[in-house]
């Protein structure tokens, strides 16, 4: 007679809870390091795409000087994309001096149904902003936004005359200049720029609020241009480009609204915007 030997029966076991707990550390580890790259792409490309807007905007503006010898009105909240009602070029007078950017009046794109540019976060809040500098040159009031006051003021008076600063930090500046902090411009025309990806979230630290943004901030001579920062109080994330008085000069004479009555201008050293 056989013996058969009786084999102990097998148990098939399933994940422990650790198992389960181990494969999903794994499994967020590895789709995080994949979106976070990710998203700093996409905030990346978003950044290039406003720097690029901005710089049309820039084009667009000069172009307008040049052809009509003044540069529009900043359009404000209510104006659809156009300068708003009481604007007095005979007079040089705009309604608001910091404002946003006239897109309808310039043809500019992409802008949103109220006819206000967009930067590339394409939220209401985050329409391009643009300011002109409302002062004096030359003893000419108004004289950016006034029929004839750039041709009313010699080359000299308008490349060397203090209009908007730009700084390169909040800290120090007072509203007449950037006081002990760096000078990235002294005689900036206008002023364009985007509040950035914190939009309504941002705007309220010392380099944030020297910009008008949707939180408020100052609508003086001093603007702010810097590296981007998440350090409590000192976020930043606006992008700010200007026109100096000697590219608006350089433009106005290649076109001729200005006809070089001396050889050389002197004018104050002027830092490009930087990239960031």
């Amino acid at each position: 007679m056989r013996h058969r030997s009786i084999r102990p029966p097998q148990y098939i076991h399933g994940f422990t809870l650790m198992e389960h707990a181990v494969s999903l550390t794994v499994i967020a580890l590895l789709l995080g390091s994949v979106l976070v790259p990710l998203q700093t792409q996409i905030e990346n490309r978003k950044t290039d795409e406003t720097r690029r807007a901005l710089e049309l905007a820039q084009e667009m503006l000069l172009a307008f000087a040049a052809a009509n010898g003044y540069f529009p009105c900043p359009a404000n909240a209510t104006s659809a994309g156009r300068e708003p009602p009481g604007t007095d070029h005979l007079a040089g007078t705009c309604p608001v001096w910091h404002g946003f950017l006239p897109a309808a009046l310039l043809g500019f794109r992409p802008s949103d149904a109220s006819g206000y540019a967009l930067d590339a976060w394409e939220t209401a809040p985050n329409r391009i902003r643009y300011a002109v500098a409302p002062y004096a040159v030359g003893g000419v009031q108004q004289a950016l936004t006034r029929i004839n006051g750039l041709r009313s003021v010699s080359l000299s008076s308008l490349a060397s005359s203090p209009l908007f600063h730009v700084c390169q930090s909040g800290s120090g500046t007072t509203a007449q200049d950037c006081g002990t902090a760096v000078t990235l411009a002294s005689n900036a025309a206008v002023v364009v720029w985007s509040v950035g990806a914190n939009a309504t979230a941002g705007g309220t630290s010392v380099h944030e609020s020297q910009n008008p943004n949707p939180n408020g901030g100052s609508a003086d001579r001093v603007f702010v241009s810097r590296g981007p920062s998440n350090a409590a109080g000192h976020e930043f994330d606006d992008l700010v480009s200007w026109i100096p008085a000697t590219t608006l000069v350089a433009k106005l004479v290649s076109t001729g609204q200005f006809t070089p009555s001396i050889a050389s201008v002197s004018a104050p050293t002027q830092r490009a915007p930087k990239s960031r």
